[in-house]
């Protein structure tokens, strides 16, 4: 059966539909609204040419949405295709730079018609998995904005209150922050404080280890001379904190009580585990992790296609005799940021991650690009993790690792004390001469690579597919 080919322009109030069939001729071409009339109107249009919508391949510039969500439940073959790229293809028809709507479906249709093998179509996500991208998204956003406001905070204190900026220092968002400028929005009251109330608003405010150097810390700061602004001009920026603070307190209650349902539907994931296992991971990264590389097992064919889509893997541009290699900027900033935060945080985390941080840093690589490198190895050894089902565990550091005569011959370097670290092996129960699973063997070498003991001669895995060693 004949494959129809339709391009939608996707709109806030309407969309532009354009239907072709295998020699680019159209078919039909149409505008549709949005809601559920429109989307009855598409599959009628559909309908007409062909009674299968699987033999129909749909390219729109997004891959969320209702929209998007009614033509996979419809069972359509979805292509979400970047905008920009979209853009570029325009190029194809004409010099002139026109666009319109209707134009822009028409490209659709042809982007899918004549290069659809070089597209990937819209990865099918579990709900749970769409679930935690929304929630984890919108906590993400709600941190964001509240740095935005403790930075117009900091702003509008440093033009009147100086005083409040050495006392409290750049974590004006914290509880102890906020509750002190409660008390003293303005440099009068905060001269009038006494030592008792600020002992009183901190323990309120959680406050609990040094607690009297605390105190007599943000007392003598509040209390100490500074430069005074006009009476008209302090009292217009004591509404303006008043406000602020308010706003931050708010923040403070709906990301905590998101990262609560975050933290719930996180932990109900069947890759949970496997991800909270990888080495920088805890409840709110590894959920941002789920969240923006999704849970569906076929969309990654290859760990370098993961790590292309991560942002970590480096962009080589050759012409003639010219070859650079520079960061990856096309690609999903919200991932990047959880990468590279992930990357940080396992710095102290493994040891093994450490010496690929170090490596880097001493061939003369920036702190930025050992971060990303180490990320892209990360990213690797996740992606193995998860298409072979197997959990990364480091013990604790005072338990030794037993290995065998072989390993220690064949071992090159000395381990570091307390470095130590093995695989969760699913199936094999322990038992002596109980069958590995099939990759196990070259997972005990990345797991010792990760936990510092590993054993360079032992190499059964491919670089396509795990990376290279440093």
């Amino acid at each position: 059966m004949a494959v129809l080919f339709l391009g939608v322009d996707w709109g806030e109030a309407h969309h532009d539909l354009c239907l072709l069939d295998q020699d680019g001729s159209i078919l039909a071409a149409r505008r549709i609204t949005d809601g559920l009339a429109g989307v009855g109107e598409l599959h009628a249009l559909v309908a007409a040419h062909t009674d299968e919508p699987a033999q129909v391949a749909v390219a729109i510039e997004t891959d969320r949405g209702l929209l998007v969500g009614a033509l996979l439940a419809a069972g359509y073959q979805v292509y979400a295709v970047n905008p920009q790229t979209v853009s570029r293809y325009r190029g194809r028809y004409g010099s002139s730079r026109a666009k319109s709507d209707r134009g822009d479906a028409k490209v659709l249709a042809d982007l899918v018609r004549t290069d659809r093998h070089n597209h990937r179509q819209v990865a099918g996500d579990s709900p749970l998995a769409e679930a935690v991208k929304v929630l984890a998204r919108a906590h993400q956003s709600l941190i964001w904005a509240r740095q935005r406001h403790v930075n117009a905070l900091r702003s509008a204190l440093r033009e009147f209150y100086p005083g409040a900026v050495a006392a409290l220092g750049a974590q004006l968002a914290e509880p102890e922050a906020l509750a002190v400028l409660k008390l003293a929005p303005t440099p009068e009251q905060g001269r009038r404080l006494t030592r008792s109330a600020v002992r009183r608003a901190l323990v309120d405010a959680g406050r609990r280890r040094n607690l009297q150097a605390r105190v007599v810390a943000v007392h003598d700061a509040l209390a100490a001379p500074q430069l005074a602004a006009p009476e008209l001009v302090w009292a217009a920026y004591r509404e303006v904190v008043a406000a602020l603070v308010a706003t931050l307190c708010c923040l403070n209650e709906q990301v905590a009580a998101l990262e609560r349902q975050l933290a719930v539907r996180f932990a109900a994931h069947r890759d949970a585990a496997i991800i909270r296992s990888q080495p920088g991971l805890g409840v709110v990264l590894g959920a941002r992790v789920l969240a923006e590389f999704g849970d569906d097992p076929h969309r990654y064919a290859t760990a370098k296609g993961r790590k292309a889509f991560a942002g970590t893997a480096p962009v080589t541009r050759t012409s003639g005799l010219r070859r650079t290699v520079v960061a990856r900027a096309a690609c999903n900033q919200r991932l990047v940021d959880a990468c590279y935060l992930w990357a940080f945080a396992a710095l102290t985390a493994s040891p093994g991650a450490r010496r690929c941080y170090d490596g880097h840093r001493a061939r003369g690589a920036s702190h930025h690009q050992a971060l990303r490198a180490l990320g892209n190895r990360l990213v690797g050894i996740l992606h193995g993790c998860l298409a072979h089902r197997v959990a990364t565990r480091s013990r604790s550091p005072g338990r030794p690792l037993k290995r065998s005569p072989e390993q220690e011959r064949g071992c090159r370097g000395v381990q570091p004390p307390g470095d130590t670290g093995h695989l969760d092996r699913p199936g094999t129960g322990g038992a002596a001469g109980a069958p590995m699973p099939r990759g196990q063997a070259r997972w005990d070498d990345r797991a010792r690579w990760l936990n510092g003991s590993g054993c360079r001669r032992r190499r059964h895995r491919t670089a396509n597919e795990f990376g290279r060693m440093p």
